[in-house]
C-alpha cells in the first residue's frame, strides 16, 4: 500500500461524508421546492370554513328565539370569528433557492471541512504515522507475531518509523499479549524501562497464566524498584510459584527481594527451597550451589549488621495524616547533630505508612558511603540525632509543604526511636 493510498483513501471519506452533510443541508430547500410545485389541498380548510359560518348561523338563530342573551351571543360569536380568522391565514411557503446556492452549498461546506482539518491543528505527526505504515508496517506486524527476529536493514533506516509503526501495530491487537510482550522487548532494547513494564502489565492482564510473561513482568518490575518487593511483585511471584512450585527464577527473585526488605530468615528460606532444588536435578551443579552458599552468608553478614543497627518507629500526628498523598516519599535517615551527610538513610514509598505508623531499621546496610557508617560514628562517639520527612517531590533537600518531625537524639549505644511527624515545613 502506497503512502497516496492512505492519503487518498482518508480524504476519499472525508469528501464523502461532507458531501452528505451539505446534502443534509440543503433537504429543506428540496423539499420546500417539492411543496412549490405540489401545493396541499385545501379542502379540509374549505370545510372547516363552512363549519364556522354554519355555527355562526345557529347562533343567530338562537339569539333571535330568546335561547341565549346578547351578551352570551357576542362573546360565541367574537371567538368563532376568531378561530374563522385562524383558519383562513395562509402560511408563507419557504423560497427554495436556485440551483446555483445549492451546488454553492455543496461545494463550500467540503472546503470549510478541509480547510479546519488542516488550519486548526497541527496534522504533520498524522502524516507522518501514516508514512511509517506505509513503509514498514508489515515489518512491523512480522517482528510482533515472531514471523522474523530482525528487522531488515532497510526498515531501520529511520528508527522512529518502525518504532511508531510497531506501536500502532499493537494497539490495533490490544488483545493480543504476545504482541505487547514484544513491544516490551523493544522499549528494553532501548533503555526505557517505565515503558517496557507498562507493556508487561498489559500483557500479563491479557495472560496471567502465562509463566515466561508474570516471570519477565517480575523480574523487570523488580529490578526497577530497587530490588524491592512491592505488592503487586510480590503477588506476581507467589502465582507463579502456586503454578510451579520449582521455578528457580521465581524463587530467587523472593529470596533477593527479602533480603532487600530486611527478612532475612525468609530469604534463607528461599535460598534453602532453591538449593534442595537444583540439587534434585542430574548432572554438576557445583557453581550454581556455590553461588547460593555465597548468597546465604552474605545474607548472614547482612542480618548481624542490620542486629547493629536502629529500629525507628515513625508516627505521622493524626491531624496530618489528610496532608499525605498516594505518591509521596519518606525519608528516614540518622546523621551527626552538627549536620554533614547522614550515615544511614532510607529513601520509602508512603506505602510503608500503615494507619499512620511505620517499623524502620537503619543500619551500615543503608550506608550513603562506605567510609561513613553508623558503627564507625558509634565508635567516635558521634552524637546522632534521627529524623523523619514525607516529601511530596520526592528529592531529598526539604521543600515547602513536605511534612516532618523534629530531630530525636540518640546514644551511641541506643537501638530503637520512635519520631513522630507532627509539623509541615513553611
Amino acid at each position: 500500500m502506497t503512502l497516496f493510498s492512505t492519503i487518498g483513501l482518508f480524504i476519499a471519506l472525508s469528501l464523502f461524508m461532507a458531501l452528505i452533510l451539505a446534502v443534509i443541508a440543503i433537504t429543506p430547500w428540496l423539499r420546500a421546492a417539492r411543496i412549490k410545485s405540489n401545493p396541499v389541498d385545501n379542502q379540509l380548510l374549505d370545510i372547516n370554513v363552512a363549519v364556522f359560518r354554519e355555527r355562526l348561523a345557529e347562533l343567530k338563530i338562537d339569539k333571535d328565539s330568546g335561547t341565549i342573551d346578547d351578551t352570551h351571543y357576542q362573546n360565541q360569536k367574537l371567538e368563532l370569528e376568531r378561530q374563522l380568522l385562524d383558519a383562513q391565514r395562509e402560511v408563507t411557503p419557504m423560497v427554495a433557492p436556485g440551483i446555483k446556492s445549492r451546488l454553492i452549498v455543496m461545494v463550500w461546506v467540503p472546503v470549510l471541512a478541509a480547510m479546519a482539518y488542516l488550519l486548526i491543528g497541527n496534522r504533520t505527526p498524522v502524516f507522518e504515522l501514516w508514512t511509517s505504515e506505509d513503509k514498514v508496517g508489515q515489518v512491523a506486524d512480522d517482528l510482533l507475531t515472531g514471523k522474523i527476529d530482525q528487522p531488515p536493514a532497510w526498515a531501520i533506516e529511520d528508527g522512529r518509523q518502525l518504532i511508531s509503526a510497531m506501536q500502532t501495530n499493537v494497539y490495533r491487537h490490544a488483545d493480543d499479549p504476545d504482541r505487547w510482550m514484544r513491544l516490551s522487548e523493544l522499549f528494553l532494547s532501548l533503555e526505557a524501562t517505565p515503558s517496557a513494564i507498562e507493556a508487561l502489565s498489559r500483557a500479563y492482564r491479557l495472560s496471567p497464566e502465562n509463566e515466561e510473561i508474570a516471570t519477565s513482568y517480575a523480574q523487570i518490575s523488580f529490578f526497577a524498584n530497587e530490588g524491592r518487593l512491592d505488592a503487586n511483585i510480590r503477588r506476581v511471584l507467589q502465582d507463579v510459584l502456586v503454578d510451579n512450585p520449582q521455578h528457580e527464577g521465581a524463587q530467587m527473585l523472593m529470596a533477593m527481594g527479602e533480603a532487600r526488605s530486611s527478612n532475612f530468615d525468609e530469604a534463607q528460606g528461599w535460598i534453602s527451597r532453591l538449593r534442595n532444588s537444583i540439587a534434585a536435578k542430574p548432572g554438576d551443579h557445583s557453581r550454581a550451589l556455590a553461588s547460593l552458599d555465597e548468597l546465604s552468608a552474605n545474607i548472614n553478614a547482612q542480618k548481624a549488621q542490620a542486629a547493629q543497627g536502629v529500629d525507628v518507629t515513625v508516627v505521622v500526628n493524626s491531624s496530618l495524616l489528610p496532608l499525605v498523598k498516594g505518591d509521596d516519599v519518606l525519608f528516614v535517615a540518622i546523621r551527626d547533630v552538627n549536620g554533614g551527610p547522614p550515615f544511614a538513610a532510607k529513601r520509602l514509598p508512603i506505602s510503608v505508612i500503615k494507619q499512620g505508623e511505620a517499623n524502620i531499621s537503619l543500619s551500615d546496610l543503608d550506608a550513603m558511603m562506605p567510609e561513613r557508617t553508623l558503627a564507625s560514628a558509634r565508635e567516635q562517639k558521634t552524637q546522632l540525632a534521627v529524623i523523619a520527612r514525607i516529601s511530596h517531590s520526592g528529592n531529598a533537600v526539604a521543600e515547602s509543604g513536605d511534612l516532618s518531625g523534629n530531630p530525636v537524639v540518640i546514644s551511641s549505644d541506643q537501638n530503637q526511636v520512635n519520631v513522630e511527624i507532627n509539623q509541615q515545613v513553611p
